[in-house]
């Protein structure tokens, strides 16, 4: 009788045990043990230890049962990301992600936001400790990740790549599902090489110095300036801001040089640019006296293009989660992905050819 009572007391203080373990494996808050916990769970291995082997066969079944209760199959993933107020793209690309990584779809997702190098680089050194399973970022600058990507690795944390390209070696990361901003400057140069004007003075506005967005857009307009003869009205860093654009314009306005081309890196600065013109009476669009030209097909952009009041806009695609996901699922089973590097499908819009469909199907 005796030996059946122990036995009892035995498979009991198992299954305790089993349950906080199953708890803390939870990784939320709201499962985290009462302070007096720890004191019952840190008796449980000896007893477990001295259990005769029928025991811990009568355990098992309840000790095989408790995850699939439990959110410990999640995976964990920690996700670096820009501002989401920096801009349209920006906030699209957030909520997709945030769409994509929930319990729902067998996530546990922590978010760190951050325009500054160092602070996304501190945030990941941060879900490092925490014990993630994949880091996902979209790095604020190309240059400094060597070391946390190499810390990364040497916990067993998988790296992937979103919307921007990192100057570190490939080996260190996944895989990378970026958009080609090199590509997105070409294709709006080119066209702007297609208006065929009788001179370029421009304004141009960049955007946060260093992120890979901004060295591709700047990067072909650069190369166009020095091969055919253009000119630099001015050129400075918005910093993808509005305000700070429309500033940067409404100097130029003061100081009476004359413009005929204002590329702006994405959408919110083109708009700055826009107010500022507007406050100057300037006419601006198809046929007028300023060439507008903006990034990110955000869709009041677009419909600015379908106005006529904005000239060029060039794609760059922020949703990029399914592509991410499905990269997960293929190492979780085993897999490796099948391509290195994925690059976004996108293109340019012209003004004078929109319609109200690309609004509709491209705006975001």
């Amino acid at each position: 009788m005796g030996g059946f009572i122990m036995k009892k007391k035995v498979l009991a203080a198992i299954m305790a045990a089993t349950m906080v373990l199953g708890l803390a494996a939870c990784g939320s808050k709201e499962a985290a043990a009462p302070a007096e916990a720890p004191k019952e769970e840190a008796a449980a291995p000896a007893q477990e230890e001295e259990a005769p082997a029928e025991a811990e066969e009568e355990a098992a079944p309840e000790e095989a049962a408790a995850p699939a209760e439990s959110s410990g199959e999640l995976i964990k993933v920690g996700i670096i990301n820009n501002d989401p107020n920096e801009s349209g793209y920006r906030t699209a690309n957030d909520k997709d992600l945030k769409a994509m990584f929930t319990e729902e779809n067998g996530y546990e997702a922590s978010f760190a936001y951050s325009n500054k190098n160092d602070e996304q680089i501190s945030s990941a050194q941060k879900f490092i400790q925490d014990g993630v399973d994949y880091l996902l970022i979209s790095a604020a600058d190309t240059a400094g990740w060597d070391s946390v990507l190499t810390d990364a690795q040497n916990e067993g944390i998988r790296v992937i790549l979103f919307d921007r390209v990192i100057d570190a070696d490939e080996s260190l990361y996944e895989a990378s599902i970026v958009s080609d901003m090199a590509k997105e400057g070409e294709t709006a140069v080119e066209w702007l090489k297609g208006q065929g004007l009788s001179e370029y003075n421009i304004i141009h506005l960049q955007g946060v110095m260093g992120s890979a967005a901004q060295k591709g857009r700047s990067g072909a307009l650069d190369a166009a300036v020095e091969s055919e003869g253009w000119k630099f009205v001015t050129q400075q860093t918005a910093e993808w801001n509005a305000v700070k654009a429309q500033q940067i314009v409404q100097s130029v306005i003061d100081s009476g040089e004359s413009f005929n081309v204002i590329y702006a890196e994405n959408d919110d600065m083109a708009k700055g640019a826009v107010a500022a013109l507007d406050k100057a009476n300037i006419s601006h669009g198809v046929g007028k006296d300023v060439v507008i030209m903006g990034f990110d097909c955000n869709k009041w952009a677009l419909e600015e293009l379908l106005k006529q009041n904005w000239n060029y806009d060039g794609q760059c695609n922020p949703f990029q989660s399914s592509y991410i996901d499905e990269i997960i699922k293929t190492i979780q089973g085993g897999g490796s992905p099948a391509q290195k590097t994925i690059i976004m499908d996108e293109k340019g819009f012209d003004a004078t050819e929109i319609t109200q469909e690309d609004v509709d199907n491209f705006g975001i």
